[in-house]
Parts: structure tokens; C-alpha cells; sequence
């Protein structure tokens, strides 16, 4: 099972991947959004603001978000490790429910090009 400090450096480097961004997936890294994950078998939940092609993670909070961000994502330690390493095809554990992804209509209209 991954650590906490495993899930937040995952979420470091998918900021950073992010940042290294072309194309229409770099468009879609310049939402100004708040956003959580809520990492399920950890129960907690990294939450912080998507910007100028970043995330960053203001807090770390015990079990489930406090606040709705606009861009919310629920996963377990372990699929957030291999979706950011490549391992885990997002579209296919979205599709299954590993994964649980939830924003407004246009949100997700420019998240798909980044997942």
C-alpha cells in the first residue's frame, strides 16, 4: 500500500508533467481550479489549486474533502501511483470505477485531453 508521502510525491510529479505539457494537453494544464484527491485507503485527501499549469497542494486533511472543489478525484494510493506512472490507463479505470473523476461539463471537456 502506498504511503502518504508516496501519493504526495506522485502528485509532484504529475504537477511537473503537467508543467512540461504541449500541445492540447498543455491548454488543458491552464485551468484555474481548486481541486482534492481523496486518496481512499489512506483516508485522506491532498487538497490545493490547479494553475498556470501546476497543482499545487495547499493541505492535507483526514478522510474525505471538507469543501467540493471543482475538480475532485478518488483513487486508492497504489492507482494513483500507477496512473501517474504510466502503469494504469485512466480511461480504462475511470471505465471500471477504480478511478472516480467528477467537475463541471466544461471542466471535463479539457481534462480529457490531459487524461
Amino acid at each position: 500500500m502506498a504511503t502518504i508521502e508516496e501519493c504526495r510525491a506522485a502528485l509532484d510529479k504529475l504537477s511537473d508533467n503537467m508543467r512540461h505539457a504541449e500541445g492540447g494537453v498543455r491548454d488543458a494544464t491552464h485551468l484555474d481550479r481548486s481541486v482534492s484527491c481523496h486518496i481512499k485507503d489512506l483516508d485522506v485527501t491532498f487538497v490545493g489549486r490547479m494553475a498556470e499549469g501546476r497543482i499545487e497542494v495547499h493541505d492535507t486533511v483526514q478522510g474525505p474533502p471538507r469543501e467540493r472543489a471543482q475538480i475532485r478525484l478518488a483513487l486508492t494510493g497504489d492507482d494513483l501511483l500507477a496512473l501517474v506512472d504510466g502503469e494504469l490507463h485512466f480511461a480504462r479505470a475511470w471505465g471500471s470505477g477504480r478511478v472516480r473523476l467528477e467537475a463541471g461539463l466544461r471542466d471535463l471537456f479539457h481534462l480529457r485531453k490531459l487524461l
